[in-house]
């Protein structure tokens, strides 16, 4: 018996939604437009806001006409100015400025000159130094370096110590003894060998009645060339004894040689200062006081000599030690 009916399935109907979204359809840019301009470069994209072909700097040109930025420059210009005027008041009160130049105005050829004067200084004549007319018509005014190769300069002396500290320093890194306090030791003893040599000086010019306006930076001057004689020694004797010192004999003789130069060079070129002739009518820088006979001259000589030999002997071996 067939039932009626059996085995059929009900139709499948899908389900409706409800409720219809409709999804967004994504579409690519369209592309750029070519719209003619002098300067397009051939990039797709445009920058926005280009700063004007007149200024380089876009929106930051404008800086140096901002009225804060000129009221600063005027600001710094004025702290400049008065900074300059107070170090050369200060300064002046120590040592005249306008004369400092004068030992520093120096040519190529009066170094080089100079230079082979200080360690040649056997046939060298005259010793005497130049004289010219002042500014205001005076007489005894002497005449730069520059141009004058008797004329004690600060620019040997100066450039000659700060080779020697770096010099020094130089060996001992070379034998590994390099430390950074070397720079300020060596410093320390060059300037004070400098400031006592000095100071012997003023005492002897003083107790022997020598007196002038610009002496004190002369026997400054002349008291720096013996670092020539002593970074020549240092370097041929380094050189020759293989980094043993100064010592042995080829050190001493050339130790020697430069202290005998620098002896001579100095008992030539002082006599001027520590040896002045009667000079009343002067009106120069270098006035000096008249001389009170042989005996006061011999006395000058006498420490002469003594500075030009055994204070530069003790001086100078202490400053080409190791």
């Amino acid at each position: 018996m067939q039932r009626s009916g059996y085995g059929q399935s009900p139709p499948l109907h899908h389900p409706v939604p409800q409720h219809v979204s409709t999804v967004p359809q994504l579409r690519s840019p369209p592309p750029p437009t070519s719209q003619p301009h002098s300067g397009y470069d051939g990039s797709p994209y445009q920058q926005q806001g280009r700063a004007p072909s007149g200024n380089m700097f876009g929106q930051y040109g404008n800086f140096i006409n901002d009225p804060a930025a000129q009221l600063a420059s005027q600001f710094g210009q004025t702290a400049f100015k008065q900074g300059q005027e107070y170090l050369e008041q200060n300064v002046n009160r120590f040592v005249s400025v306008s004369a400092l130049k004068h030992y520093f105005n120096v040519t190529n050829s009066y170094v080089i000159n100079k230079l082979y004067l200080v360690l040649f200084p056997w046939r060298h004549k005259p010793w005497s130094r130049k004289q010219t007319v002042g500014p205001g018509g005076q007489e005894g005014w002497y005449l730069p370096p520059r141009d004058d190769i008797n004329s004690p300069d600060m620019y040997i002396p100066v450039m000659s110590l700060v080779t020697y500290i770096f010099l020094q320093t130089l060996i001992a890194g070379l034998r590994g003894q390099f430390q950074p306090e070397l720079f300020g030791y060596i410093a320390t003893t060059a300037l004070v060998v400098v400031i006592v040599e000095i100071l012997g000086l003023k005492l002897g010019c003083y107790l022997l009645s020598i007196s002038n306006e610009s002496q004190l930076l002369d026997l400054v001057a002349y008291s720096g060339y013996k670092f020539v004689g002593v970074i020549v020694t240092i370097s041929i004797a380094e050189i020759v004894n293989g980094g043993k010192g100064t010592g042995g004999v080829i050190g001493w003789t050339v130790f020697g040689y430069t202290f005998f130069a620098n002896a001579l060079f100095l008992m030539r070129s002082l006599k001027y200062v520590l040896l002045p002739e009667n000079n009343n009518n002067a009106q120069g820088p270098m006035q000096t006081m008249p001389t009170e006979g042989r005996a006061k001259r011999s006395q000058r000589l006498q420490f002469l000599f003594f500075y030009a030999y055994i204070v530069q002997l003790f001086f100078m071996w202490i400053l080409s030690r190791p």
